[in-house]
């Protein structure tokens, strides 16, 4: 396969330019300096994530579907926030023995993420690396009127906690081919009164906690009502943890984690009309997080991936 440095940066560049998705707001997209965005009234939302070789996802996974989760992990920040994303820009440290070909597979799927969701590919930057693939998207999305940012400090006490499909086990392969929740935020956040609402990356757990830290609040969750995905039964024959340990802390899933008062969740319940079912799966307290089982209620350790373990438990 021809090497992508024996063409050049630009040429690989101009691939990118050929085959971008547009959208609405981009005025002017590859080409400048700066993209160019019409800005609609209201505030503008801006997450970036990195993923890394080795860390993300392996050496040998397609590289479509790395270019894919690239996208797809910032998509579902934005969310999370009960927004549509609008428009994504990408730095790519690419090795030095990749092909012209692998380099186009991953913008290829950085492209069908962003066609798939109306997001404009409006730039970025590429370099070459002596280190492992790495992969930075920066995403933006709009409020209005109508779509207004759902943070996470506000859940309320006696709120109900539910969370969008099934969790644990995303390694064996959602964690590539996962789809955000997008339609299913922009339903949540016309449509109910959503309080407090956050992406699960990091496990259940974690992620609730990241809620009850900003709320200043407590929680109690259900383990019969947790929706366990048949990818973290089938791990746990392999890890010797349980498939509900998988569901709490593996992470990854990137579903809706979300919270509102009773009467909306049972409004909700009933029309259940997203492409994955929604769970009720616990209730917003003054302090604490606790898990019940069994008629046991025992303290729930905000448990979920970390990295930087080694460097003090500092969260990503």
């Amino acid at each position: 396969m021809e090497d992508y440095t024996s063409r050049g940066e630009f040429a690989l560049i101009d691939f990118i330019r050929r085959c971008a998705a547009s959208a609405e707001a981009v005025q002017a997209g590859i080409g400048d300096d700066c993209a160019v965005l019409s800005a609609p009234t209201g505030p503008v939302v801006v997450t970036t994530d990195m993923i890394v070789e080795g860390v993300h996802f392996r050496k040998e996974d397609p590289l479509r579907q790395v270019g894919w989760k690239a996208a797809c992990v910032s998509f579902s920040d934005v969310a999370a926030m009960g927004l549509s994303p609008s428009a994504l820009v990408c730095a790519a440290a690419l090795p030095d023995d990749f092909s012209m070909e692998q380099a186009e597979e991953i913008f290829l799927g950085l492209n069908q993420a962003c066609a798939e969701f109306v997001v404009g590919m409006i730039g970025g930057d590429t370099t070459s690396s002596r280190g492992p693939l790495s992969l930075c998207t920066t995403v933006l999305g709009y409020a209005s009127a109508e779509f207004k940012p759902i943070l996470r400090s506000g859940a309320q006490v006696g709120d109900t906690v539910l969370v969008t499909g099934s969790l644990g086990g995303s390694i064996l392969g959602k964690h590539l081919t996962f789809v955000p929740r997008v339609d299913e935020a922009l339903v949540l956040n016309s449509g109910f009164d959503v309080h407090a609402m956050i992406d699960i990356s990091d496990g259940l757990a974690a992620d609730l906690n990241h809620i009850l830290e900003e709320s200043k609040a407590g929680a109690i969750i259900e383990a019969d009502r947790i929706p366990i995905a048949d990818a973290a039964h089938e791990l746990s024959k392999r890890t010797g943890k349980t498939a509900l340990q998988h569901a709490l802390t593996d992470g990854e899933d990137f579903e809706l984690l979300f919270t509102m008062a009773p009467d909306e969740a049972e409004r909700l319940m009933r029309g259940q009309n997203f492409r994955e079912p929604v769970s009720a799966v616990g209730r917003i307290t003054e302090s604490g997080l606790f898990i019940e089982q069994a008629g046991q209620r025992r303290p729930l350790k905000p448990e979920g991936y970390e990295h930087f373990k080694g460097m003090g438990g500092k969260k990503k």
